[in-house]
């Protein structure tokens, strides 16, 4: 015979385990059926099996000490105190599940609708915080708990934490202001005054993280962004105007040398036809040679220096192939010595 006491926690412990197995029964026929309609990886129900997968768990497991609460020989108050346990940690629980939801939602819509500030990593942080506020509000009037008293130390507390987080909390303001103002987003290439250049690919709350070139990440702190002069290449539009100096001989024809030079560049498949490319006599005549420049138009800053290497490769043959006279080295080497010696 079984001791009365383990008698009358058979029921509690037998309630718990088959409310268990009942919801987590539940819980994998719904995630099942989320996986089903969620083909798509960025789809509405992909996301919200992804985000709920690991919570859903928690959540079965307070809704069967739920259920074993209620049979457990347990005093009133011990029990509206375990059930205030339960639920306040589910409210947690939910509060979490739906900031992360948010986020990737906001993440996924940004990218369909080619809107970057969405996808900024400022924007996902004030989702959590929003997120969370509303959930701990929830979880206050749940405990029925007054927020004067928690309001004013919060007060305190928070002008304390401003003196000693002056820093950070002017670059979490400069993010906002970059959000609101939106003189960048992501994807845009940027140069700073201070010589900083790079493709622009994560606005957090206190820094902005730009890829340069040779594929290193530059880490700026957001009030360098909003209070230095910045150049965005990525605006009004990512095309971009780029020039190549050509030179020939003195006795070339300056007509076929813009010519040639046009239908070179126009032979260049990432060389937009609008705007044309021109060529101009510009600066001219010098001493020992002729001097053209090339404008082309391209769709991105991004490869810009590789095309002007092609331009003047592809331009350097057709010269030979057409017989254009090339600057002597010895008449431009001279000119230069002359130069140094006066």
């Amino acid at each position: 015979m079984l001791p009365q006491q383990s008698l009358v926690l058979i029921w509690p412990a037998a309630t718990f385990l088959a409310g268990f197995a009942a919801l987590l029964g539940v819980r994998h026929v719904f995630l099942r059926s989320l996986q089903r309609r969620g083909t798509a990886p960025n789809g509405l129900a992909a996301i919200v099996a992804e985000s709920i997968r690991f919570p859903s768990w928690v959540w079965v497991l307070a809704g069967a000490l739920l259920l074993a609460i209620r049979i457990a020989p347990l005093s009133e108050k011990q029990v509206d105190v375990t059930e205030k346990v339960v639920v306040a940690f589910l409210i947690v629980s939910f509060s979490l599940a739906a900031a992360a939801l948010s986020a990737r939602m906001l993440a996924v819509f940004g990218n369909r609708q080619r809107m970057p500030m969405v996808v900024a990593g400022m924007t996902r942080t004030l989702t959590y915080v929003v997120v969370l506020s509303i959930g701990a509000l929830t979880l206050l009037a749940y405990l029925k708990l007054t927020i004067t008293p928690l309001l004013t130390a919060l007060g305190v507390t928070g002008l304390a934490v401003a003196l000693a987080l002056q820093d950070t909390l002017a670059n979490f303001f400069a993010g906002v202001h970059i959000l609101v103002e939106d003189p960048i987003q992501v994807g845009s290439f940027i140069r700073l005054s201070s010589g900083e250049e790079g493709t622009v690919t994560d606005i957090g709350w206190r820094t902005t993280r730009v890829l340069t070139g040779q594929n290193n990440t530059i880490v700026i702190p957001n009030t360098k962004i909003t209070s230095s002069i910045l150049t965005n290449f990525s605006l009004p539009d990512e095309r971009v105007v780029v020039d190549v100096a050509i030179l020939t001989g003195r006795e070339a024809d300056p007509d076929q040398v813009m010519a040639l030079m046009v239908d070179e560049a126009k032979r260049q498949h990432d060389v937009l036809l609008d705007p044309p490319p021109l060529a101009f006599f510009d600066p001219g005549v010098t001493p020992t040679h002729l001097q053209f420049k090339l404008e082309v138009g391209t769709a991105r800053r991004i490869g810009s220096g590789y095309l002007k290497s092609r331009l003047r490769v592809a331009i350097l043959k057709r010269f030979r192939a057409e017989g254009v006279p090339l600057p002597a080295v010895a008449a431009i080497a001279a000119s230069a010595s002359g130069r140094g010696q006066s």
